[in-house]
């Protein structure tokens, strides 16, 4: 009797509660990703027509950009080479961006400078090479105004961003890979406000009609007086083209360069 006692003692009970140590392995549901856990954007098809690594950029109609704080510069004041995560509005990563540039070219022409930018997916591709050359910025030289191309992949330009002379406002034109005019970027007359957002409209050619957004996000006292690490999000059309879509990202560099650089 007492043999088969134990021999049902030691059978498993189908009632039992597993321990939490087992329960916390199993799988969740399909498609469930831990809030904790930063993750890729899946990778969707890429379209006909569509540059390799933009096809991201098709079904999305916002991106976020937070550049990176750099210790370097809060410590010591000098300027390094900015870096940026780019992540859809779940908070899944997308791109990567780095600035290539030289020390002497950052400390002698600060914001104006000219750079290279190098846009990466989640596997390491270069997927978008965004360039700058050195200009001026000023009202009183309409001659000499900021100019961007947008490369991709590198070496095949998809698109151009140049400023318009105003007097008073930042105005920028979105040009395709034939340089012909897409779209408008009107910036407000004082690019510093305090504890607001800074909004950069996306207009129609005629700028009557407002079709999307490049936002410079208010990050908080501290950050905006000890840094220049900027956030931005971006808004635009759904079925805009893809490559538009790219060429807004590099008006938003263009734009943190210009205006938020150097906000310390």
């Amino acid at each position: 009797m007492d043999a088969q006692i134990s021999t049902v003692d030691r059978q498993p009970k189908r009632n039992a509660v597993r321990p939490a140590s087992v329960a916390s392995k199993v799988p969740g549901p399909p498609g469930y990703v831990a809030p904790s856990a930063p993750v890729p954007m899946p990778v969707p098809q890429c379209p006909p027509g569509c540059p390799p690594g933009l096809e991201y950029l098709t079904q999305i109609d916002q991106l976020l950009i937070h550049q990176k704080v750099d210790l370097t510069e809060v410590i010591l004041g000098w300027e390094t080479n900015n870096k940026y995560q780019i992540k859809n509005s779940l908070g899944q990563h997308v791109f990567y961006a780095a600035e290539e540039n030289s020390c002497c070219n950052r400390s002698c022409c600060g914001s104006m400078r000219s750079f290279v930018l190098h846009v990466q997916d989640n596997f390491g591709q270069q997927i978008l090479t965004i360039t700058r050359p050195l200009m001026c910025s000023s009202c009183c030289c309409p001659c000499c105004l900021q100019k961007l191309e947008v490369q991709a992949p590198p070496g095949v330009p998809i698109g151009y961003i140049v400023q318009n002379w105003h007097p008073y406002l930042p105005k920028f034109t979105i040009l395709n890979e034939e340089k012909d005019p897409v779209l408008k970027i009107v910036g407000p007359c004082c690019g510093c406000k305090c504890c607001v957002d800074v909004n950069f409209e996306v207009m129609s050619l005629d700028e009557t009609e407002i079709v999307g957004r490049i936002s410079k996000q208010w990050t908080g006292a501290l950050r905006e007086i000890y840094t220049d690490a900027n956030n931005f999000g971006i808004s635009f059309p759904l079925d805009l083209d893809v490559k538009m879509k790219a060429v807004l990202l590099g008006a938003c560099f263009l734009i943190d360069f210009m205006f938020f650089e150097n906000n310390k």
